[in-house]
């Protein structure tokens, strides 16, 4: 998957669970921190959001976990923005050990933009519109 990279980190050994690889908390966590990453590169980025009363909200999160992540590992997380809608948003990233190429985990998150005073869904602005469709790479079809 191309996509721009949104997180890099590495594994430590206290997000190892006691089989001895990283625990999936860890992984929906790095996978979080992309998302923030994201949304910034879109337009949302924490002063926006704190200046115009808005915030994101995940709703819809799936994750696919594909190899292990071991204490030292290197991790780099890639994302791409797959869906804009008026209020909504959807993001594909895709977690590999950087050293080897290998993918981890894949994740899809749908996330919705809303009024953090009325606490319901809000239309993107269209700056944010803007801002975020030089990012829009639609999922490609599933080859049978």
């Amino acid at each position: 998957m191309e996509g721009e990279a949104t997180y890099r980190g590495s594994v430590y050994p206290w997000h190892c669970d006691h089989i001895g690889h990283m625990n999936v908390m860890w992984y929906v966590g790095k996978f979080d921190e992309a998302s923030w990453n994201m949304f910034a590169r879109l337009g949302l980025t924490p002063s926006y959001l704190r200046e115009s009363g808005r915030g994101m909200a995940a709703v819809q999160q799936n994750i696919s976990y594909k190899r292990e992540l071991l204490a030292g590992d290197l991790v780099e997380v890639k994302s791409r923005l797959v869906e804009f809608r008026d209020k909504s948003i959807r993001i594909l990233h895709e977690m590999r050990n950087a050293e080897t190429g290998e993918i981890a985990a894949t994740c899809e998150i749908a996330a919705v933009h809303i009024d953090r005073a009325a606490r319901k869904a809000a239309p993107f602005a269209p700056a944010i519109r803007y801002a975020a469709m030089p990012h829009l790479v639609p999922s490609e079809p599933v080859s049978a």
